[in-house]
């Protein structure tokens, strides 16, 4: 008892704070890589299969790989800790984005994509990091938390398009094809987000978790542990999981095949680059502004919002051939995915104990890329069957789905105000 009572308290605000920004530089590199491959991928999907209705399978195949790592990382952060998994699963992708690279040399598509599969687990890590700084945060400050991540995604997702030029003529100059460029870039961002993790992803977020817990048992699930089909079954876990999955399948389907539009005509890679910035910028950039209204208005409202701007970006994306109005289309997809997926994130993360945090999480995270995966694959047969204008119509009508959902449960099903 004695050595109970002299047990010295945890620094809590310091341990979170130290954790959320760890995770925003993991989110910024890992964003930084995957932006590098995004932005080509597509375009050297087609090359290497000769066929564009083959263009979203890459991206298809990293969702895959997301999906398989969520698994994973759903098992392993409860037996080895949060700080080792998502350290491994960095570096898994450092291996992966050296095969597509290799691949690309060796005209290669299946090992490309093999590749891309194993780059998946980085889209994991950098995912399942949002739900780690919720974890050891309050839950009246949970949404800004989430949100401060998800800003760092605005670092890479902005600046690593604009670098995909110049790693392509560092490519070129070496006498490689310039498409190799941003997968060795897509390397190094990796690595360094690896060692991150590693070295300063301390003490284990799973121990602070559980103690985080312990102080708010009001705001706690404290009763006997829900299995996974329990969980999502409740309307509250029903309505976050619509936000996260049909923000992300939208986002997906209309971003992926931008820059296969954008190619086909006649657009230079530049051009794709400030397109996707200014989509990434959405995605990342207000996240602090999105996580204070998660936390001042509460869950169902930014949710709402951020359909309504899916729906909105879907219509009007193949309006023009031009690069500003592309690129405006794009920042409203992005700003829409942001409001969906944080808001969607933090409602999740309410209403779970430790017990069932991570398992669940995983859950939702291989639900979320394996419809992804397949709204990417989908995009490639979509666009050569009613080009750009078709993916748009379809994107628009699926976003009508976390609307409505919502607003079900906003009127119907009594959600519980910010905390």
């Amino acid at each position: 008892m004695l050595a109970k009572e002299n047990r010295v308290t945890p620094d809590f605000p310091r341990i979170a704070r130290n954790a959320t920004l760890t995770l925003l530089g993991v989110q910024a590199l890992g964003s930084l890589a995957n932006s590098l491959i995004a932005t080509v991928s597509t375009i050297v999907g087609a090359e290497l299969s000769g066929n564009t209705a083959l263009s979203g399978l890459p991206g298809a195949l990293v969702q895959v790989g997301a999906a398989l790592a969520s698994v994973l990382l759903g098992l392993t952060m409860d037996r080895w800790g949060r700080r080792y998994s998502l350290a491994a699963g960095m570096g898994i992708g450092v291996i992966g984005a050296a095969i597509a690279g290799i691949s690309i040399v060796t005209g290669s598509f299946f090992w490309f994509l093999a590749g891309l599969m194993l780059v998946g687990f980085t889209r994991a890590v950098s995912l399942m990091g949002r739900f780690v700084a919720a974890e050891v945060t309050p839950p009246v400050s949970r949404g800004r938390a989430i949100s401060y991540v998800i800003l760092g995604g605005t670092f890479g997702s902005v600046i690593g398009p604009f670098l995909v030029d110049p790693s392509g003529r560092a490519a070129i100059a070496t006498g490689l094809n310039e498409f190799v460029g941003p997968y060795a870039g897509s390397m190094v961002a990796l690595v360094l987000s690896a060692i991150l993790i590693f070295i300063t992803l301390r003490p284990e977020p799973r121990e602070i978790g559980a103690q985080i817990s312990e102080m708010y048992p009001d705001l706690t699930h404290t009763g006997p542990t829900r299995t996974i089909g329990e969980i999502f079954r409740t309307p509250t876990a029903f309505v976050a999981l619509t936000a996260m999955v049909f923000g992300q399948v939208v986002m997906i389907g209309l971003m992926g095949i931008t820059s296969l539009h954008m190619h086909a005509n006649e657009h230079p890679l530049s051009a794709v680059s400030v397109v996707f910035s200014a989509h990434t910028l959405g995605m990342f950039a207000f996240s602090i502004v999105t996580g204070q209204l998660l936390d001042r208005w509460g869950r169902g409202p930014v949710i709402l919002a951020g359909a309504m701007m899916l729906i909105l970006s879907a219509a009007i994306a193949p309006l023009w051939l031009d690069v500003f109005p592309i690129a405006v289309a794009l920042f409203l997809l992005g700003l829409g995915w942001n409001f969906t997926y944080i808001g969607g994130s933090t409602l999740l993360a309410d209403m779970l104990s430790p017990a069932e945090r991570a398992r669940t999480q995983g859950a939702n995270e291989l639900v979320i890329s394996l419809l992804t995966a397949a709204a990417s694959f989908a995009s490639g047969p979509v666009f050569k069957t009613g080009g750009y204008a078709l993916v748009g119509v379809i994107g628009a009508f699926i976003a009508v789905i976390p609307l409505a959902v919502t607003g079900w449960w906003m009127l119907r099903a009594a959600p519980q105000p910010a905390v």
